[in-house]
């Protein structure tokens, strides 16, 4: 079976049991790496010149650092349990991050800056919510490290789709830096991390990495905790039947903006779709603290 080079599987199961680096994906800027500790380990780090983003998958954490100290109360049990707590940690920082529950799962993304901006931990209830498309490309968008944030060019969103749902689509790209005639930014050139979780262990979505004129075709069967790259081209997914699917998207690039423009031959599909999927949301800041209540 053709195993894509697009696709990383996890390296372990606890630890750092996803990563990917520049070097590694032959890009100019993203790196990105998902942690899992144990109560009580620490992570110690000094983020020199990248600026970094920490999504808290499940459990909470404490960090102290020469920027400021942080910690989570209400952190969800998983990704299926409530929304993130965001992290942002800016360049020349040294910190020390402490699983405060039992497991602690996190997944990060960083990049070079030449910029200072303020460190943030963005709460649940601040990340506000999209249901994008409709129908059966109905899915739930969590905006984490959204344009417009105050950091130099990160961006990160958390997307869940529904079981049989389409996400990403109609499909669109983000490649080639492109600008209006009044010099507005139409697409953005950016390179992207596709990291999944789904939630039954068998469960699977299927991504499709391509360009227009097919010198690049991939399609690729994802599976939990497993990552997909996206170097360039469109790149819509679809959750397999019975099982819910979410990917957590890193972006960086040439401009902190998702900008992007639709493959041409399925745009008509905007503003066809006759209704939304009752199962939207999936999650809500509340489960966060459902997820307390009921123990990590």
């Amino acid at each position: 079976m053709h195993t894509s080079p697009l696709l990383r599987r996890p390296l372990g199961e606890t630890g750092v049991y996803q990563r990917i680096t520049r070097e590694e994906a032959g890009w100019e800027f993203l790196n990105f790496e998902a942690r899992l500790m144990k109560r009580g380990e620490q992570w110690r780090w000094d983020t020199g010149g990248h600026e970094l983003g920490i999504i808290l998958l499940g459990g909470n954490f404490s960090v102290t650092s020469s920027k400021g100290n942080w910690s989570t109360q209400n952190g969800r049990r998983d990704v299926f349990s409530g929304i993130a707590h965001t992290l942002y940690i800016p360049r020349n920082t040294q910190f020390t991050l402490t699983a405060e529950s039992e497991w602690l799962d996190i997944a990060y993304g960083w990049c070079e800056t030449d910029e200072d901006h303020p460190p943030c931990l963005k709460m649940p209830e601040e990340a506000a919510i999209e249901l994008r498309g409709g129908d059966n490309a109905n899915r739930q968008i969590n905006s984490l490290i959204q344009p417009g944030f105050d950091c130099h060019r990160l961006v990160a969103v958390e997307v869940y789709t529904p079981s049989g749902n389409w996400s990403s689509f109609p499909a669109h790209k983000h490649d080639v830096r492109t600008l209006d005639e009044n010099g507005r930014l139409i697409e953005a050139r950016l390179e992207e991390t596709y990291f999944y979780k789904i939630d039954k262990p068998q469960g699977f979505a299927l991504q499709q990495v391509y360009t227009y004129d097919r010198e690049l075709d991939e399609l690729i069967r994802v599976r939990n905790n497993e990552l997909v790259l996206v170097p360039r081209g469109y790149h819509p997914v679809v959750a397999g039947h019975g099982y819910h699917v979410y990917y957590l998207n890193f972006l960086t690039g040439s401009d902190q903006s998702l900008a992007n423009t639709d493959d041409p031959d399925h745009a008509w599909i905007y503003g066809s779709w006759k209704g939304q999927d009752p199962r939207l949301p999936l999650v809500t800041a509340q489960m966060n603290d459902e997820s307390q209540a009921h123990g990590l």
